[in-house]
């Protein structure tokens, strides 16, 4: 019943409403609601992406099938094969087997030196070494002249075969000098009037050697060698050697078999007319062996020495040691070393000579017995660029041979007894040096080598260690500065020695003097600079003793003050 009255009052309200839509007006009305209105939300469903169409007007697709009819054809297409890029290349420098240089500088000095080589074939060679150096001097305040030359000559064949190779030169030497260093405290200008104090030195030698491949013989030797001067002074001496190999056991023994001959004399000393012989003979063996175990190499060897002195009818036998060892703490970084050795030295004219152009044609000629010389030190690189070494040593000389100078005279018998000249005595002498080296190489453009050492002697009968110097160094330097233009520089530092002012009065011996004296140190600086005009020409230029320091590197003897010298250089082929 109820409901039939819901119905009746909705249909009622529905008329009354359109009717007032109609009308645009609406009327006041009651509406008793029987029931709260409570809404509900109805499930959500995805509309599809595709409908289903019912059009009966839509078209129905058509299946496309698609055919490709393939037709075979001959490829003419050849791909190209990759290719590297290639580097531009600095153009190569060529590089001429001869040469020739000459130049000119103050003091009247020529330079001049010409190199040779020559390929007859594939395994020959032969050529030649000329070089040429004198000043005609002018050192101030000199009494007698200074004026020096040196002249070589060499010429040598060389030839290789499949087992050996051998080479045999030979060459002749010319050396001028004059004994310059007169004290101007014992003597005047006017005594020297006429007095010619030249020395003449040359020699002659022949050389040989040959060098094998594979074989129980690695090598060996042979020198002989004719020196003499202008007072009639000869010295003779044959040199050969040969290092072999022999197996012991599972181990190879390396060992050297020398034999050095030497014979000489002078034509007096400096108090008497006697002629002075000198000679002897002496035969060595020196075995060594190798061992290397990691990081450590250990030389394990002896020297055995004969000596027969042929003048004095007298002979001796000597044992050396001869062991090095070296340990590498950090690879090329660190490298620690030492060793003991010692050996026979043969002393002779020839060498004093060159080492000292001024010693007198009076010498006494014996050998010097290293006994033993000990060294420790550690080397390696800084960095890649920078290499160095340092050490330390401990020798022990019998007979060791001191350059000091002669006395003057007030009645010279010879030019070189003014004071002018250096005799050599011997002494047993120990000698403690300490010795630092640093190698530096930028690049291929710039060297750089710096060198020192410290000396401090002990003699058993001199009251010094004469002429020899407490400390040494040098600085070398190179530096490639275009492609055109190079430069260099050397130092030399000597530091004091010490040697004797002597005189002697031939009629009365109560003025005789005697008087240690000390030479100054000096430093030598040293530069040269080139232009390379082409390939084959170059110019240069020469500077030496710059800061011009007319030191004397020997008693009495000033050297030069500052050279300059200039010339050219050309290399060619033949």
């Amino acid at each position: 019943m109820k409901t039939k009255y819901i119905i009746l009052s909705l249909l009622t309200l529905s008329l009354a409403f359109g009717n007032a839509q109609e009308k645009d007006t609406i009327a006041d009305q009651t509406v008793n609601v029987i029931k709260p209105y409570t809404p509900t939300i109805s499930d959500a469903f995805k509309i599809k992406d595709n409908p289903t169409l019912s059009d009966s007007n839509s078209v129905k697709k058509k299946d496309i099938k698609y055919n490709i009819f393939s037709i075979p054809v001959a490829s003419t297409f050849t791909p190209a094969k990759g290719k590297a890029a290639t580097v531009d290349k600095a153009k190569a420098v060529k590089l001429y087997d001869n040469y020739a240089s000459l130049g000119f500088g103050s003091y009247t000095t020529i330079l001049g030196e010409v190199y040779l080589n020559h390929e007859l074939s594939r395994d020959e060679n032969v050529g030649g070494y000329f070089s040429h150096h004198s000043s005609q001097g002018g050192i101030d305040d000199l009494l007698l002249d200074d004026n020096f030359s040196k002249t070589k000559l060499n010429a040598y064949y060389k030839k290789s075969d499949r087992d050996f190779t051998w080479q045999i030169d030979g060459g002749f030497n010319l050396q001028t000098y004059n004994w310059y260093g007169v004290s101007q405290d014992f003597y005047l200008e006017s005594d020297l009037d006429g007095v010619d104090a030249g020395q003449i030195y040359n020699d002659l030698y022949v050389d040989g050697k040959i060098d094998f491949e594979d074989a129980i013989v690695k090598d060996a030797s042979l020198r002989f060698r004719r020196f003499g001067d202008s007072h009639d002074s000869a010295e003779n001496r044959l040199v050969a050697k040969t290092g072999f190999d022999f197996p012991v056991q599972d181990e190879v023994i390396n060992a050297e078999l020398s034999v050095d001959y030497i014979s000489g004399y002078f034509e007096g000393d400096l108090v008497t007319t006697a002629e002075i012989d000198y000679g002897n003979i002496t035969l060595g063996f020196a075995p060594s062996f190798q061992m290397t175990r990691d990081d450590l190499t250990l030389d394990l060897g002896v020297k055995l020495v004969y000596l027969n002195d042929t003048e004095f009818s007298e002979s001796k036998f000597l044992i050396y040691p001869n062991i090095e060892a070296s340990y590498r703490l950090v690879d090329e970084l660190l490298i620690a070393y030492g060793g003991l050795k010692g050996d026979l030295i043969q002393n002779s004219y020839y060498d004093f000579a060159n080492e000292n152009p001024f010693v007198s044609p009076s010498l006494f000629i014996t050998p010097t017995d290293q006994q033993y010389k000990i060294f420790v030190g550690v080397k390696g690189k800084l960095t890649n660029n920078v290499g160095y070494n340092l050490t330390a040593n401990y020798a022990s000389e019998k007979n060791k041979a001191l350059y000091k100078s002669n006395p003057a005279s007030n009645a010279p018998l010879s030019v070189y007894q003014y004071g002018n000249s250096f005799n050599v005595t011997y002494d047993d002498v120990t000698t403690f040096s300490v010795a630092g080296e640093l190698n530096v190489d930028f690049n291929r453009n710039f060297t750089l080598g710096v060198k020192g050492e410290f000396f401090a002697y002990n003699t058993d009968n001199q009251a010094e260690a004469w002429n020899l110097p407490d400390l040494t160094a040098s600085l070398f330097l190179d530096y490639q500065i275009s492609e055109q233009w190079f430069a260099g520089s050397s130092l030399f530092f000597v530091g004091e020695r010490k040697d004797q002012r002597r005189f002697v009065d031939e009629l009365n011996a109560l003025n005789n003097t005697v008087a240690t004296v000390s030479l100054d140190s000096y430093f030598d600086i040293n530069a040269h600079v080139g232009y390379k005009v082409n390939d084959q020409l170059s110019i240069f230029g020469k500077a030496n003793n710059i800061a011009s320091q007319n030191y004397e590197r020997w008693l009495n003897f000033p050297v030069q003050g500052i050279q300059v010298l200039a010339g050219a250089t050309y290399q060619f082929d033949f």
